[in-house]
């Protein structure tokens, strides 16, 4: 005789939640993994414990860093998108639909699954969704038809240097929303970013700062014939495909 669930406790509203589903999605990861060659991983636990003991967390992260792929493995480490999804926001349409991509690749799962993005024109997420990706303006637009963006848990603000309207709007509403959602949590993260200005204005909200990875650059110079660069033979455009 075979053990069966009973018919109820399948059936029954809880496990039919997005909640429920979502955290089944969780557990079905096992042990998640981190590249060690990226720099943030190196202060993984300092973020972890710092997401999880402050509603807003600046991070100061130069390119390479890896914050862009790695903080919302981070947060689903310590038990955010669960209760909602974890929205993480890029300027570009096209960032978003490879950074998807890519976190999903390393959660080792399908892409528009756990890990899904929304775009213009484009929407590969599913109701059990933990990590969402998507344009600022996406964003934004969400904000009309649910204001209390009740459907997250926590929301990561990238690439927060480049000050877009859309971007500014959206820290300047999210330090009204804050108070009226105390279990949101707000991740601010830049390469280069006025990180004291930041804190300010969430009330001197923990700044972590996060180094790059640089790789050597090999300068070469090509003799250029003024003579010929005269007679509009040959470009410094030229010269320097040449000297390739």
């Amino acid at each position: 005789m075979t053990d069966q669930t009973p018919a109820a406790e399948t059936n029954s509203p809880a496990a039919t939640t997005p909640q429920a589903r979502r955290a089944a999605r969780i557990d079905l990861l096992g042990p998640i993994e981190y590249p060690a060659d990226l720099p943030v991983v190196l202060r993984r636990e300092e973020l972890a414990k710092a997401i999880a003991e402050n509603q807003v967390v600046i991070v100061c992260g130069e390119t390479g860093s890896g914050k862009t792929t790695q903080l919302p493995k981070i947060c689903i480490s310590i038990g955010r998108g669960v209760q909602g999804a974890i929205a993480h926001t890029q300027p570009r349409r096209v960032a978003a639909r490879t950074v998807a991509s890519r976190i999903a690749h390393e959660l080792k799962t399908e892409l528009g699954g756990m890990v899904g993005y929304k775009i213009r024109f484009n929407d590969r997420v599913s109701p059990d969704t933990c990590i969402k990706l998507m344009t600022d303006g996406i964003l934004l637009a969400e904000i009309q038809t649910d204001p209390l963006l009740k459907k997250y848990d926590t929301i990561i603000i990238d690439e927060a240097h480049e000050r877009s309207l859309n971007i500014d709007f959206l820290l300047g509403y999210f330090k009204q929303l804050l108070p009226r959602r105390p279990e949101l949590k707000l991740i601010v993260t830049s390469a280069t970013i006025d990180t004291q200005a930041f804190s300010r204005h969430f009330d001197d909200a923990p700044i972590i700062e996060v180094s790059g990875r640089l790789y050597p650059v090999e300068v070469q110079y090509q003799p250029l014939d003024a003579e010929s660069e005269e007679r509009g033979e040959v470009s410094y455009v030229d010269a320097a495909v040449q000297a390739t």
